[in-house]
C-alpha cells in the first residue's frame, strides 16, 4: 500500500513553525535529554504535535534523543512517541536495538510483550499486515508476581521491526540470478544483532504463548530443536513450504531477499501458497528465478483473479507434474499443483478457508476435504505422498493460542478439525511436527485480528505412513518474515 498524503489543519501548521524554532533551539543546545532539550519538552508537553511534525522535524528530535532515525514516516513517529512515553512513564524502557553506525546491516527495533500471568508466559511480539507491511502497536506491561517475589517487565512496548530489516541482517536484492551457496549460518536474525537483545526479546517465539497451557507444553525454539542436517553419505531431500500471502508484495518488501532464503535454508524445493497471480504475470517471474531453480509450475485461479495460486519450485526436475484435482468444481482457484519425483510424489495445497460466518464450512468437509483425501490415496497406490501447505485448520488445542475463545472460528471449528483426522491423519498421513514435538507449541500464523504472536499452527507437512519414519526433521521458520504466515520445513532422507 502507497503511504497517503496528510493534509493539516492552520492550527497544525502553526504548531509545526514553533517545533521548528524548537528544533534550532535543539540544534544549538545539542542536548539529549527531555528536562534541558527545549523541543522535547514542548512535545512531551503536548505530544499530539508529533503527528503534525514533518518527516525532517522527526528525524532531527530523534537524533537530538539520541534515536537512530530510520524508517518511513509512521515509524519515525512511533519511536519518538515511544521515547517520550519512557520519559513520561519513568521507570518503563525502550526496548529498541540501536543501530551501529559502523555496520551496514540493517537492525531490528524490538519490542516487549504483553506479559499476563505465570501460566501464560504470554510474550506478544512483532504482527504483520496482509499486503507485507510490518504494523506497530503499543501495549501496558504489568508487574508480574512469580513465586511471591515482584518482577518489575517495564511498561512500554515500542515498534515492530523496521520494514527494512526483513528476513536477514543485510540488504539483498530480490530473486538475482546468482548461485545460492550452502556454506552459511542458518539463523535469520544474525548473531550480531541477536547478541544485543536477551534471548526472549530477540526470539519472541521461544516464550510459551497460549492461553491455557497444558503440563509439559513448551515453546518451540528452532534454534535448539531444529536438527543437524544427515551426515554426507546420506542422501536427502529438503523442502520449504510458504504462504507468502500474494507473491508479488512479498517481492517487492524491501529487506525480503528469495536469494538470502535459499541461501540460508540451501532448500531443494519451494512450495508457496496463496501467491495471488494471474496467469500474465507467472512468465515474468519465471524469467527471475533464482539460478539453479528453474523448474517452477504454477496453479492460478481462474474464477477470482489475484486470488489464492499455489506453486512448486524446484531444482529437481520432477518426472511429472499435475494440476488440481480433476475435478473441475475444485480446480478453478488453483488451490493444488501436484509434483512427482522419484519416490514420491509432492502436493503444494492452500485449502480453502471456511470464511466469515463459515459460510464455505459446509463445502470445505463435505465436499473439499474427501476429494483431496481420495486423490492422494490414489497417489498412493504408485508410490508415497507428501503433502504440504496452508491447511486453514488448527488440529489440536495446543496448535492456537486461544481455543475456548475460537470454538466457532474458522480454521478451529469441530467441524473442521475431525475431517482434518478423518480424511487425512485416519487415513495413513502423518503430521511431521507433532509427531516430532509431540507437547511442543509452534505457531505458523499471526492473524493481524488475533495480536502479535497469539497464533495459529495453519502449515503442515503430512507424509504417507510409509516414509514417516523417513523424516529427519519437520520445522518452523518463526523468524522469516513478510507474510502473515511463516515457512516450515521437511527434511526426508532417501
Amino acid at each position: 500500500m502507497g503511504s497517503k498524503r496528510r493534509s493539516f489543519s492552520n492550527s497544525s501548521s502553526i504548531a509545526g513553525q514553533n517545533i521548528d524554532k524548537k528544533l534550532r533551539e535543539a540544534i544549538d543546545n545539542d542536548n539529549n535529554t527531555i528536562s534541558d532539550n527545549p523541543l522535547l519538552q514542548d512535545i512531551k508537553d503536548d505530544p499530539s504535535k508529533i503527528e503534525a511534525m514533518t518527516i525532517q522535524q522527526l528525524r532531527t528530535a530523534l537524533r537530538t534523543a539520541g534515536i537512530p532515525p530510520k524508517g518511513l514516516k509512521r515509524e519515525l513517529v512511533s519511536a519518538l512517541q515511544s521515547y517520550l512515553a519512557k520519559e513520561i512513564d519513568g521507570e518503563s524502557s525502550l526496548l529498541a536495538d540501536k543501530q551501529d553506525p559502523s555496520s551496514n546491516s540493517d537492525k531490528r527495533i524490538y519490542m516487549m510483550m504483553e506479559t499476563k500471568s505465570v501460566e501464560d508466559q504470554v510474550q506478544d511480539a512483532n504482527s504483520f499486515s496482509k499486503v507485507s507491511k510490518v504494523q506497530q502497536s503499543r501495549r501496558t506491561v504489568k508487574q508480574l508476581q512469580i513465586k511471591g517475589k515482584t518482577v518489575d517487565v517495564n511498561a512500554k512496548m515500542v515498534a515492530t521491526e523496521q520494514k527494512k530489516s526483513a528476513c536477514a541482517s543485510g540488504r539483498m536484492t530480490s530473486l538475482t540470478k546468482k548461485k545460492a551457496s550452502s556454506d552459511v549460518d542458518s539463523k535469520y536474525v544474525s548473531a550480531k544483532n541477536r547478541d544485543t537483545l536477551p534471548v526472549n526479546l530477540s526470539e519472541p517465539w521461544t516464550i510459551l504463548a497460549h492461553k491455557k497451557p497444558q503440563k509439559g507444553w513448551i515453546a518451540y525454539n528452532p534454534r535448539t530443536m531444529r536438527r543437524s542436517l544427515p551426515t554426507e553419505n546420506t542422501k536427502f531431500v529438503k523442502i520449504l513450504s510458504w504462504n507468502v500471502n500474494g507473491l508479488r508484495a512479498l517481492l517487492k518488501l524491501e529487506g525480503f531477499s528469495a536469494m538470502e532464503l535459499a541461501k540460508q535454508e540451501n532448500f531443494d524445493v519451494l512450495c508457496l501458497q496463496e501467491t495471488k497471480l494471474q496467469e500474465k504475470d507467472v512468465e515474468s517471474i519465471k524469467q527471475s528465478l533464482i539460478e539453479g531453480y528453474e523448474n517452477s509450475f504454477w496453479a492460478c485461479s481462474n474464477t477470482r483473479l489475484g486470488y489464492s495460486g499455489t506453486a512448486i519450485i524446484s531444482r529437481i526436475k520432477p518426472l511429472s507434474v499435475r494440476y488440481g484435482l480433476g475435478i473441475s468444481d475444485h480446480d478453478s482457484e488453483g488451490r493444488v499443483v501436484t509434483a512427482e519425483f522419484d519416490s514420491f510424489y509432492l502436493l503444494s495445497v492452500y485449502v480453502p478457508n471456511s470464511g466469515d460466518g463459515l459460510r464455505r464450512l459446509t463445502y470445505r468437509i463435505t465436499e473439499w476435504d474427501p476429494s483431496l483425501s481420495n486423490y492422494i490415496k490414489e497417489l498412493e497406490k504408485s508410490k508415497a505422498v507428501i503433502l504440504t501447505g496452508d491447511f486453514n485448520c488448527a488440529h489440536e488445542e495446543i496448535d492456537i493460542y486461544n481455543p475456548a475463545g475460537n470454538r466457532r472460528s474458522a480454521g478451529f471449528t469441530i467441524e473442521e478439525r475431525q475431517s482434518f483426522s478423518t480424511n487425512f491423519l485416519s487415513s495413513g498421513f502423518v503430521d511431521t511436527f507433532r509427531k516430532q514435538n509431540p507437547d511442543v507449541v509452534g505457531y505458523t500464523y499471526w492473524g493481524y485480528r488475533h495480536g502479535a504472536r497469539k497464533g495459529w499452527r495453519l502449515d503442515y507437512f503430512l507424509v504417507s505412513d510409509a516414509i514417516a519414519d523417513d523424516v529427519h526433521d519437520s520445522f518452523i521458520l518463526p523468524d522469516v518474515i513478510g507474510s502473515d504466515h511463516c515457512p516450515i520445513g521437511l527434511v526426508l532422507k532417501l
